[in-house]
């Protein structure tokens, strides 16, 4: 494994911010906002909340300004991935960045390189074996640059349209840790693994709608350890966008459970509301609810990943 130091913090663990969504924040504050306020957006998160994370994640389309004003003692990830897939065709088939290679990110700052592909483990052969191939390719790229690489994971089935409701949650777990063993392989020569929790949390029981669980909570926590013997490349949670103490609550249920994730990268559960409030009120009341809310937030979330997460090194803490 390439040395991820740059991107952990002082025990060894990812305690990461995520604000690299481009097509997403279009979505959640509005499709016609100028690109020099998503700039400014993703700045006022970054200048306020990096002295609470290891690293964090941005976009080099809209995100470099925000690289430039982080806390000097926080690392850089750069997504290489275009935003999306196309809705046209079936296979969710993702695609790089047209102006930029791993040596280009690298020279940009990037610490590490993250890739975003969404992956169904039971979809045809021909899909599969097309994003396999496009996976190492950009493993073999970072490992020609001597930059870890972070592969992030998100499942879904090509059957099923609603990947929230009851019916994914039932097939969540394979589909996890299915892609999860597949691509911890060292053929990919990934560093760390950004992946979602095993089960859709809402659906077990005792955290969401009574009567409408999916999962006790004792085989929700089988799929927590089973998600840890899935390969040996280090693994941190992504928050998915759900609220902040639900996020928390995950945490604390996998490491109860007994899983050695080994820290998380948390966007949304952190900042999101920031996003109406910057689109609604301007950019000064977002920056003082960053100032206040948001670092309420992060502190809290890396606290709970702090006693909660093992170090990606393997290493006591």
């Amino acid at each position: 494994m390439k040395d991820i130091s740059r991107l952990t913090n002082d025990k060894g663990i990812i305690t990461a911010l995520a604000i690299d969504q481009r097509g997403a924040l279009r979505r959640m504050m509005d499709e016609d906002i100028k690109d020099e306020d998503i700039e400014s957006f993703k700045s006022i998160v970054s200048e306020n909340l990096t002295a609470h994370a290891s690293s964090i994640l941005l976009d080099p389309e809209y995100g470099l300004p925000a690289a430039k004003v982080r806390d000097e003692s926080c690392g850089v990830l750069l997504a290489y991935e275009k935003t999306g897939y196309d809705k046209t065709e079936p296979g969710r088939r993702p695609d790089l960045l047209n102006q930029w290679s791993v040596r280009g990110l690298k020279e940009a700052g990037a610490d590490a390189v993250k890739l975003l592909v969404y992956i169904d483990v039971d979809e045809a052969d021909a899909v599969n074996d097309e994003k396999k191939a496009f996976i190492s390719r950009v493993g073999s790229e970072c490992k020609g640059e001597d930059i870890p690489y972070f592969l992030e994971i998100l499942t879904y089935d090509a059957e099923i349209s609603d990947d929230k409701g009851r019916e994914y949650a039932a097939v969540k777990p394979g589909k996890v840790i299915g892609a999860m063993k597949e691509y911890a392989k060292p053929e990919y020569h990934v560093d760390v693994l950004k992946v979602e929790v095993p089960v859709n949390m809402k659906y077990v029981e005792g955290f969401g709608v009574d009567g409408d669980a999916v999962y006790s909570k004792e085989e929700a926590a089988e799929f927590f350890k089973a998600q840890s013997t899935a390969g040996d490349v280090p693994f941190i949670f992504l928050s998915a966008g759900v609220e902040t103490g639900l996020f928390i609550d995950t945490l604390k249920f996998a490491a109860e459970s007994g899983s050695s994730f080994n820290g998380i990268l948390g966007g949304r559960a952190i900042w999101k509301d920031a996003a109406a409030v910057f689109l609604n009120e301007g950019k000064e009341a977002a920056k003082k609810w960053v100032e206040t809310k948001g670092v309420e937030n992060i502190r809290e979330v890396m606290s709970v990943v702090e006693r909660t997460a093992s170090p990606a090194d393997g290493s006591g803490i």
